[in-house]
């Protein structure tokens, strides 16, 4: 049942970013350029997701425990720190280079875009790299 839940949630999302035009790179490159073709569409939906995230969070911390887990998955770091500010900036700077986010880029594979499985192997070999660079130095980075 979990899994069943887990899917439509992405069946959703997906549509969603389907229906507002994000798998798009173009929109999205638009918005940031704010000097030019600006689209502000973007930020009506990122406010459209904000609220329904807020609702959403308001009925879930209601209840003693998720519907279908042992308990809500928190995190528990709250430090601003250089893998945090180092992680925002790379995802920042990926986003604007590219006009994909990986949330938008995994519905998009369905277009069959040489440019959107391009960006997912760089996302994928990001991951990698991380990795490579934890185990060389363990302190640098946080697990």
């Amino acid at each position: 049942m979990k899994l069943l839940f887990a899917g439509l949630t992405g069946l959703v999302f997906g549509i969603g970013i389907a229906l507002s035009g994000m798998m798009n790179p173009a929109k999205v490159l638009n918005f940031f350029d704010v000097a030019g073709t600006w689209d502000p569409s973007l930020a009506f939906v990122m406010g459209g997701a904000l609220v329904v995230t807020g609702i959403g969070y308001r009925l879930a911390w209601r209840r003693a425990q998720p519907l279908f887990g042992g308990k809500f998955q928190v995190p528990t770091n709250t430090q601003i720190d250089r893998n945090l500010i180092g992680g925002s900036a790379l995802f920042g700077i990926g986003w604007g280079i590219a006009g994909f986010c990986p949330g938008a880029a995994i519905p998009a594979l369905g277009t069959g875009r040489w440019e959107v499985a391009l960006f997912i192997g760089a996302v994928i070999a990001g991951f990698m790299l991380r990795r490579v660079l934890a185990r060389m130095a363990p302190t640098a980075l946080v697990q």
